[in-house]
């Protein structure tokens, strides 16, 4: 196998169908155990209705058990030893009367068994999804979004199909098969012997299918996952793509990626092709072993004819049951596959659990950062003994060269990560003490470029504080001096923004941002130069709207343009992921050490040396 990589003006280059990574084997995942576990506890809540489903389908097991022991009572009794004609009518009438049974109560099971898998799929889905807001920055750093989004999806979907369409089938042939075995063995120990015997083939086969398909659904999985993420990149770069007309390269990786899935999914079917037809086959061959050892018993006076028609009929239930399980099984392995994959996503736990006796937060305090250390998963040491103080209502600005930490150092403070050692302190409570929610109304991270969901203006202003009402959105607002400036826009606040807010420019999304972080109303307000990408149309608003949210706040701020150094109260200078100098600008400008070169360069447009 080869590996091509192609780069073209900052757009990413397509490998193999495994980008690198190493094949999925199918035996990595939880176990069957597990995975089983976690089903039973999904089924929990709706242990009534299961119990229901499991009721009808006993009903409709003793229905269908009942026709062919009907038969051996017409043909016995009514052909061959009375020559009854009443025995015929009756044993024809219950055969009609239990068919219909089997007809409402299949029907009872199909409705209650699919009813309840979707209310269990309802809530699973739910669950994924409340898991995943749960998970801290580092969780999604190492993740590809496409397959966190192929877990929700197609993963999900899988299972809808096995509830929609599969699971009444299966439950109710899973029960025919093993009814139809206690049945057969009590009709006639020795045709069951002859029944056996053909089941061996099908019992070895299937151990042999169950394991290579296990494997080969995990893949396909593993491959959807991989497709989904490829096209969710390509999607969310369609501008770049295009701009830089790339669009036949990322079309062969697309390709390249749809290719490994269709290898995988082909697989899957080379191995049905050479399962299925043994089942079938086998089911031919028994029925035809029995008529054969059955009637030799009826010729040596050791069973009846009756019996060896019904002892037929019930091997027809068996084979029917083991081929309607066949025709599951693509369905019920890839399914099984889906939800492994899922349960193993739910079995990651959040690194940045609530503490069990969450502490809150002070309205006010000193920040402290003690002796931090911070890295990356699987990375080097960004950040290195860090200590740092700030006073309750003081402006510090990070500054440094890119890729010295500050970005990192915010992130800290804003718990978005944890230190790997150390302690971030507000009011002398460590943030890792606090409960989350609390902590997010006491800290609040700006983010470089403002981020809006779909809605209104108001409807993402109220992200940050849901109760708020429209007074006080305005009252918010009106702080921020941005009456005027959301006035303008065509519907006000009602001014539907757009997918992300494309429907704004980038200062507008910021100026709904900071009136996002003004409802909040937090203690500690942190951004990450949350001018640099403002267009000059509203850069003065914006200005105008920072000074007055950061007013007798303790802000935080990373800064790449030093103006904003002059005007803060103290400045950090971060490098190489430690703290070299802090003091004020002036203190750090005469003092004639990094700091000051850094200004100087910035002040001649130059990089420093």
């Amino acid at each position: 196998m080869t590996t091509r990589t192609d780069t073209a003006a900052g757009v990413g280059g397509d490998t193999d169908a495994s980008d690198g990574r190493p094949e999925p084997t199918g035996d990595a995942g939880p176990s069957q155990r597990h995975v089983a576990g976690v089903a039973r506890a999904m089924m929990r809540p709706y242990r009534r209705r299961v119990l229901l489903a499991l009721l009808t389908v006993a009903g409709a097991l003793a229905t269908s058990l009942a026709g062919p022991a009907l038969v051996e009572y017409l043909i016995n009794d009514g052909l061959v030893r009375h020559h009854s004609m009443r025995v015929v009518d009756i044993a024809g009438g219950a055969y009609l009367a239990v068919a219909a049974a089997t007809f409402v109560f299949t029907r009872w099971q199909t409705s209650l068994l699919s009813g309840t898998g979707e209310l269990i799929l309802n809530d699973l889905r739910k669950r994924v999804f409340a898991h995943l807001l749960a998970q801290p920055m580092a969780f999604y750093d190492a993740e590809s979004s496409g397959q966190l989004l192929s877990r929700m999806t197609a993963d999900i979907d899988t299972l809808e199909s096995l509830v929609q369409s599969g699971i009444g089938t299966f439950v109710m042939s899973v029960g025919l098969f093993f009814a139809s075995v206690v049945v057969l063995l009590v009709i006639s120990p020795p045709l069951f012997v002859a029944t056996a015997v053909c089941l061996v083939p099908i019992v070895v086969a299937s151990a042999r299918y169950r394991t290579a398909s296990t494997k080969a659904y995990r893949a396909v999985r593993f491959r959807i996952g991989d497709t989904v993420s490829n096209l969710d990149e390509s999607l969310a770069g369609v501008r770049v793509i295009q701009a830089f007309r790339q669009e036949e390269r990322v079309g062969e990786t697309f390709d390249t990626r749809n290719a490994a899935q269709l290898d995988a999914e082909v697989h899957t079917v080379r191995l049905a092709s050479v399962f299925f037809p043994k089942v079938e086959g086998t089911g031919v061959l028994a029925t035809a072993a029995i008529l054969l050892v059955g009637g030799l018993l009826v010729h040596l006076h050791l069973t009846s004819i009756g019996a060896v028609a019904a002892y037929v009929l019930y091997v027809g239930n068996l084979f029917n049951s083991i081929q309607s399980l066949s025709q599951l099984f693509d369905l019920l392995q890839s399914s099984g596959a889906a939800l492994s994959t899922v349960v193993t996503l739910l079995d990651t736990e959040p690194a940045m659990p609530d503490p069990e006796d969450p502490v809150a937060l002070p309205r006010r305090g000193r920040l402290e950062l003690v002796d931090v250390h911070f890295a990356y998963e699987g990375s080097r040491t960004v950040l290195s003994e860090v200590d740092l103080q700030v006073e309750q209502g003081e402006h510090l600005v990070l500054v440094g060269p890119t890729g010295a930490g500050k970005s990192t150092l915010a992130k800290l403070i804003g718990r978005l990560y944890d230190p790997v050692r150390g302690s971030v302190l507000l009011g002398g409570v460590d943030l890792r003490s606090a409960d989350l929610p609390g902590l997010r109304r006491r800290i609040v991270v700006v983010p470089q470029e403002g981020f809006l969901f779909r809605g209104t203006v108001l409807d993402n202003m109220l992200v940050g504080h849901p109760d708020a009402t429209e007074a006080d959105v305005a009252g918010a607002i009106r702080s921020l001096g941005l009456t005027e400036r959301f006035a303008e826009l065509p519907d006000g606040l009602a001014t539907d923004v757009g997918e992300r807010g494309s429907h704004l420019s980038a200062g507008e999304r910021q100026l709904v941002t900071l009136v996002r972080a003004a409802l909040t109303d937090p203690a500690v307000l942190v951004m990450d130069e949350a001018t640099s990408s403002v267009d000059p149309g509203t850069e003065a608003w914006v200005e105008t709207a920072l000074s007055r949210l950061t007013e007798g706040r303790t802000t935080i701020t990373v800064a790449h343009r030093l103006s904003l150094a002059e005007r803060a109260d103290r400045v950090a200078l971060v490098d190489d992921g430690r703290l070299v100098e802090v003091g004020t600008h002036d203190e750090l400008v005469d003092a004639g050490g990094r700091y000051t070169a850094l200004f100087a360069a910035w002040q001649g447009h130059a990089e420093p040396a």
